[in-house]
C-alpha cells in the first residue's frame, strides 16, 4: 500500500503526468539562481538539451558557454568555485563525467570546491542515440570520488528539489538526469533531504514485508508497479526511493532489509558499481541479506525506443517481480 506519510502524485498508476527529470533541473536551477546570485551555469554546447537555456534566459550574465570542451567545462567551473561562485556544469553524462573525469577528480574533488556536475541523458532510455550516448557507468565513476555527493532523482519534481538542495550543500555534487518523459510520482509536498530515503510503498500490514525493493531514478515507478503486482499475489513489499546514492541512508536500508529478509535493487545503470553495489557493500558489512540486482548486467546499450530497451535489459515490471520472488525464495534456503 502507498505510504501515507509521503505525499505522492494523484493517478500515480493510472495515467500519471509525464515529464523528464532534466526538466526539473531546468526549473530548479532558475529558482536557485533567484535565491543566490553566486550561482552560475556552464554548458558544453548543449544548453537546450540539458535545460540550461532556462537559466541562460533568466541570467545571461551568469551563463557561460564553453563549447565542445568538457575538460575546460570542469576546470573553468573549479576556478570559479575557488573564487566564491557556485557553478552547475551541464552536458550529457557520457561526456561529463565520462570524458572529463580526470579534471573533475583533480580540480573539483581534490580541491573540494562546490561544483555541481549535472549528467544528462543518462541510462538506456536515451533510446535511438545508442551505446555511445547511453551513460551506464557514471554512478560508479562518481561514487568512487571522495567528497562527492551522488543524487539520482526519480522524477522531474524530485529533480527540481535535488537541484535546490545541491545548490545549498557547499560540497561537490553529481546530479543524474534522464532525457525521456517519465512518470511524475512526487509532489511539491513530498519530502526531500539529501541522504534520506523516501518510503513510497509499505506492506499491507506491519511485519508483513517479504521483500524490500530499493530503486533509484525513473525506474522507481516500475518498482511501485511491481510492488502492486506482488501485493495482488499476497506478497508484501517495501519500495524505497533511494535518490541519494552517496551518502546512503544506511539506517533505513538496513532496517527494511532486516525486516523483509530479502532485497531487490533497481537502477538504470550497470549493476557493477551502482546502487546495487553500494547497497550490497552496506548489507555485507552489517546485515548480510539475499539480494537480486535489476539493472544492466555488464553490457553496453544499443539503439531502440526507451520502452524497448528497458524491457530488453531486464528492467521492466515483470523482471522486478521475478527478481523479488527469487530473493524471497533464497531467504528460505
Amino acid at each position: 500500500m502507498i505510504n501515507a506519510d509521503a505525499k505522492l502524485a494523484e493517478n500515480i498508476f493510472d495515467k500519471p503526468a509525464q515529464a523528464s527529470s532534466r526538466e526539473g533541473f531546468g526549473k530548479g536551477v532558475v529558482e536557485a539562481g533567484k535565491m543566490d546570485e553566486r550561482i552560475v551555469v556552464l554548458t558544453a554546447d548543449l544548453a537546450e538539451s540539458t535545460q540550461a537555456h532556462h537559466f541562460e534566459k533568466a541570467f545571461p550574465e551568469r551563463f557561460v558557454q564553453v563549447g565542445v570542451a568538457e575538460q575546460n567545462l570542469a576546470t573553468v567551473a573549479a576556478g570559479m568555485a575557488n573564487y566564491g561562485k557556485i557553478p552547475f556544469i551541464t552536458s550529457y553524462a557520457t561526456f561529463s563525467p565520462g570524458r572529463n573525469w580526470e579534471q573533475i577528480r583533480t580540480t573539483i574533488a581534490i580541491n573540494n570546491v562546490p561544483v555541481k556536475v549535472c549528467g544528462m541523458h543518462a541510462g538506456v532510455s536515451v533510446g535511438p542515440d545508442g551505446a555511445t550516448h547511453q551513460a551506464l557507468e557514471d554512478i560508479a565513476m562518481m561514487r568512487a570520488l571522495p567528497r562527492f555527493i551522488v543524487i539520482s532523482p526519480c522524477d522531474a519534481e524530485e529533480g527540481r528539489k535535488a537541484t535546490l538542495a545541491a545548490a545549498k550543500s557547499g560540497t561537490p555534487v553529481y546530479l543524474r538526469f534522464g532525457r525521456e518523459k517519465t512518470s511524475v510520482m512526487t509532489t511539491a509536498e513530498t519530502p526531500f533531504e539529501i541522504g534520506k530515503a523516501n518510503i513510497f510503498w509499505n506492506p499491507p500490514s506491519p511485519g508483513r514485508a517479504e521483500v524490500a525493493i530499493f530503486a533509484t531514478g525513473p525506474l522507481v515507478h516500475n518498482a511501485l508497479l511491481a510492488a502492486r503486482e506482488l501485493e495482488k499475489e499476497g506478497l508484501g513489499a517495501y519500495v524505497a526511493d533511494i535518490h541519494t546514492i552517496k551518502p546512503l541512508d544506511a539506517d533505513t536500508i538496513v532496517r527494511l532489509a532486516r525486516e523483509a529478509g530479502a532485497v531487490v535493487t533497481v537502477e538504470e545503470h550497470q549493476i557493477i558499481g551502482g546502487l546495487g553495489g553500494a547497497i550490497a557493500e552496506l548489507l555485507a558489512s552489517v546485515s548480510p541479506t539475499p539480494i537480486e540486482f535489476i539493472g544492466v548486467h555488464d553490457a553496453f546499450g544499443q539503439s531502440g525506443t526507451a520502452k524497448e530497451l528497458i524491457e530488453h535489459y531486464g528492467m521492466g515490471v515483470g523482471a522486478i517481480v521475478a527478481a523479488a520472488k527469487k530473493a524471497i525464495e533464497r531467504k528460505k534456503l
